[in-house]
């Protein structure tokens, strides 16, 4: 059983690349979306145009940004690229927020009942996150990974996205998911630092992944502090 630990910050760049990807998922710039210019730009973030620069050349890596010299940066919409954050739902009453995750514990064990669809091993990888958005804590998620997957997710990898972890890492691509919404109550494990205490109503989402064979890869529950944030699906 892993330590609980907590994330450290992105670099800004990264930061920015982040946000900018997110918003792209959410539908917030469409393809061909044409950005500010980067010495507008770089004020908004809070950066020098250098660090914008950076992130901009990150995106343009993960094949989300076109770069015309003399023209300006132009998104491009790559669906493998930005599916782990186009299913993530949570935003802050005031806007989306900037996704981050301290993992709380890491751990392999038996496979309950309730995930014998995730595949044939006899074990899971369970992950235990706290949520934040803009370092406002928003959420405490459990997550089942079937045992069939080598290793555990380490701490740098289980405290950003685990969607580019599983893609990088163990070629598992989720594509597309299902969300129930319920009320549930908060679990026992969940830390003081997210707010709501143990026992406390609050909704919960239970979700099953898929993978890029359209079967279950990937099961979490989540409960959210709706006093801080809802939960948001756009339709195209």
């Amino acid at each position: 059983m892993t330590e609980p630990t907590r994330a450290e910050p992105l670099p800004a760049y990264l930061r920015i690349a982040e946000m900018i990807t997110r918003d792209i998922a959410s539908g917030r710039y469409a393809e061909g979306h044409r950005l500010p210019p980067e010495r507008d730009l770089a004020p908004e973030f809070g950066v020098s145009v250098g660090t914008l620069r950076k992130a901009l050349a990150e995106l343009a890596g993960r094949g989300l940004l076109t770069r015309r010299h003399g023209s300006g940066n132009y998104i491009r919409y790559d669906a493998r690229a930005v599916a782990g954050y186009a299913l993530f739902r949570l935003e802050l009453h005031s806007g989306p927020g900037e996704p981050r995750a301290e993992p709380l514990s890491i751990d392999r064990v038996a496979k309950p009942d309730m995930l014998s669809a995730l595949g044939p091993a006899p074990d899971a990888i369970r992950i235990r996150r706290l949520r934040f958005l803009s370092d406002t804590p928003v959420a405490v998620e459990e997550i089942w990974l079937d045992g069939r997957f080598p290793g555990e997710p380490g701490r740098e990898a289980a405290a950003g996205s685990l969607y580019r972890h599983y893609q990088e890492a163990l070629d598992l691509w989720i594509l597309d998911a299902e969300d129930r919404l319920a009320m549930g109550t908060v679990p026992d494990w969940a830390p003081d630092t997210f707010g709501p205490r143990p026992g406390a109503p609050c909704p919960r989402i239970d979700r099953i992944a898929r993978d890029q064979h359209g079967r279950p890869a990937e099961m979490s529950i989540t409960h959210f502090d709706p006093d801080r944030a809802v939960y948001v699906a756009r339709l195209p």
